[in-house]
């Protein structure tokens, strides 16, 4: 599996015209944990969602390449879409609460996602819906699988929707903010789970997020976006030494324990980023 993303631009219409959420935006991802990182509005949700082919259809999206595992995604069917969507990439959005059914059990739900793409009975959907729920480590699967959304906690509902991601047994995981509604016991959790199930699956992973600490130790590379543009890429693992201004003012933000700071600093920010 490869995606491949080459002066990615996408726009949105407005009274003044089109509005760019993202401009230009490169990078190559195989079996490797890459993060996108930046302040809400930078475009790392649009620039994901583009390769499932997940915008709003007033989306203005072009791009010279856009492809997964070599299908041109721009120029790709609906039919041909479905046939990655779900089947060979999975979307882990930021909040259960709001994206699993409430009237459908956590079983039915799973169940569902397995037989789409696998078909079979529905006893073996089933089966399959307690076999996923157990894989991401809920301890009592049975009785989970019989529960609707509201009887469950925020991190099983996570859970559930990782095991539903999971059922078609995808070669790419995009994770928006899988842990923004989670408390910080439960994020690191939830994100030991992700990246277990990554490594024994072999999977690639796309991680959005807004916290730098930890895309440093979870993934293998970062890309830094504002604007709409990647203003920086770098190993996960070097990102305390990166370079570019708005990285470091993202890093100077943030509180530390060990080096206290009687008053955080205020990232300033310069035009130029945003220039061509």
């Amino acid at each position: 599996m490869e995606v491949v993303v080459r002066n990615l631009r996408i726009a949105f219409p407005s009274p003044q015209g089109p509005a760019e959420a993202v401009r230009g935006v490169s990078f190559t991802l195989k079996e490797e944990k890459l993060a996108i990182v930046g302040e809400s509005g930078s475009g790392k949700t649009v620039t994901a969602r583009s390769i499932l082919r997940l915008l709003p259809p007033q989306a203005i999206v072009e791009a010279d390449r856009l492809e997964f595992d070599g299908i041109d995604v721009l120029g790709a069917d609906e039919a041909a879409m479905r046939r990655i969507r779900g089947k060979r990439a999975g979307l882990i959005l930021q909040d259960p609460k709001y994206s699993l059914n409430p009237v459908m059990t956590a079983g039915a739900q799973i169940g569902e996602a397995w037989r789409a793409h696998r078909g079979g009975t529905r006893k073996e959907a089933q089966a399959a819906a307690i076999e996923l729920l157990a894989q991401v480590q809920i301890r009592d699967p049975q009785r989970v699988a019989r529960s609707y959304p509201h009887e469950l906690s925020g991190g099983m509902g996570q859970r559930v929707m990782i095991a539903m991601m999971l059922a078609p047994d995808p070669e790419l995981l995009v994770a928006d903010e899988p842990t923004s509604a989670l408390d910080a016991t439960v994020q690191a959790e939830i994100l030991r789970l992700i990246e277990d199930l990554v490594s024994r699956r072999g999977m690639g992973l796309i991680l959005i997020s807004h916290d730098l600490p930890l895309v440093s130790h979870f993934c293998d590379r970062v890309l830094v976006m504002y604007g709409g543009r990647v203003l920086e890429e770098c190993k996960a693992a070097a990102l305390a030494r990166a370079k570019h201004p708005y990285t470091r003012g993202l890093l100077d933000c943030l509180p530390s324990l060990a080096h206290a700071k009687r008053r955080l600093p205020i990232l300033k920010r310069d035009p130029s980023w945003l220039a061509s």
